[in-house]
């Protein structure tokens, strides 16, 4: 038996309440497993305690940076009380000072990407880019301090590698299709409304919040292109977000995105639907045609193997991690070319040889990754480091 503590209380959005998602029921099924989890309230309501998962209240600060100092101060006593042998860090912050060996999950591509810090500039937005790097400097003597790093993809490994000068090790995040299909909780009305009246169109999703980094501006310019290339057809960009800042996680400016799409013309053609319940995410993929990221920075990108395992085909910005995930079941693009992603768009509008193939290889492709398989390796490091620590 092997006691595991989950620090997830940064686990808020996108990729990080997928992976505690996923992960605690795989670990909850196993026999020779007990993890006590500490999650934040928003999502403590979602999980469920038994008798392998403990539970724990969330006392934190909701603040960012208090709750660092709630994390270095007194989880250490914490993870003490609950008699855990392995510490498991979720959200790129290690414990600095973790009383028992740590496993830090390193999966915020921002921390190492030139583009960003160069957009922010771009922008204007310096606070933005003085945040993000007082938090690389964490985040970097985080992967230092860790007993182990564990990256999300190969391709992110290296990145860390090449950044702190340590060795991290890949382990691929995973996807439950019985899972992620079974959900019956249907979209929500304003939702299903919305998708309604877009059934006579080309219908091309993108699922992400608005943050500046999955480059929604190159997207929104494809689209311009496309609408004019392929008319009469109608095309229709499909958004599980709204371009307003106050409806996105994080401090975000979503208003230059919006003008753009007034300054195009593209009100009609830009579908914003909110966000949308993981429950129903499954349908929203289905009602689809094609799925498209122009992204210029990420670690793994869940969606894209959940479009794959839906059986949409995929065009994604030619990002070596976005190569790593999908193979040779997606189209690639220059990340900032709206021409080129554009003419990806225009090629698989129609249902070609090239579209079926690359349906056929992208449900073969999203079948290479498992959250149990991804436990497995977790718990086999976590072993490791435990018996070389002389506990457990």
């Amino acid at each position: 038996m092997i006691n595991i503590f989950i620090n997830a209380l940064s686990a808020s959005a996108g990729g990080g309440l997928t992976y505690v998602r996923n992960v605690l029921p795989c670990l909850g099924a196993r026999d020779d497993v007990h993890a006590t989890v500490l999650v934040s309230e928003s999502l403590r309501k979602e999980i469920r305690a038994s008798t392998r998962i403990t539970v724990l209240e969330d006392h934190s600060p909701s603040h960012s940076a208090r709750r660092f100092w709630y994390e270095q101060l007194a989880l250490p006593k914490i993870i003490l009380r609950s008699g855990a042998d392995v510490l498991l860090s979720t959200g790129n912050f290690a414990v600095f000072r973790s009383p028992i060996p740590q496993i830090l999950l390193s999966r915020n591509a921002l921390y190492t990407s030139a583009d960003f810090f160069r957009d922010l500039r771009d922008r204007g937005d310096y606070r933005l880019w003085l945040d993000t790097k007082i938090k690389a400097t964490v985040a970097r003597q985080s992967v230092l301090v860790s007993d182990c790093a564990v990256a999300p993809s190969q391709t992110f490994a290296e990145e860390l590698q090449r950044w702190t000068g340590k060795n991290a090790v890949s382990i691929h995040h995973g996807f439950n299709p019985q899972a992620f299909f079974s959900q019956s909780e249907s979209l929500p009305s304003d939702v299903q409304a919305k998708l309604d009246v877009t059934q006579d169109a080309f219908r091309i999703l993108f699922v992400s919040h608005y943050n500046y980094y999955r480059n929604f501006e190159t997207l929104i310019r494809a689209i311009a292109i496309a609408k004019k290339k392929l008319s009469p057809r109608k095309v229709r960009l499909i958004l599980t977000c709204k371009l307003a800042s106050g409806n996105n996680p994080g401090t975000y400016n979503a208003e230059p995105a919006a003008s753009l799409v007034e300054k195009l013309q593209l009100r009609d053609e830009i579908i914003e639907l909110g966000s949308v319940p993981y429950n129903s995410l499954h349908y929203l993929y289905r009602a689809c045609d094609l799925y498209a990221t122009a992204a210029y920075a990420e670690t793994f990108a869940h969606p894209l193997v959940e479009a794959m395992a839906s059986g949409l085909p995929v065009i994604a910005s030619d990002l070596a991690v976005h190569r790593e995930i999908c193979g040779p079941a997606a189209l690639y693009f220059p990340r900032f070319s709206q021409e080129d992603l554009a003419a990806r768009i225009i090629q698989l509008s129609a249902f070609s040889a090239t579209n079926k193939e690359m349906r056929q290889l992208g449900l073969a492709r999203s079948q290479d990754f498992s959250w149990d398989k991804h436990v497995d390796q977790l718990l086999l490091l976590a072993r490791h480091l435990t018996k070389n620590s002389g506990a457990g």
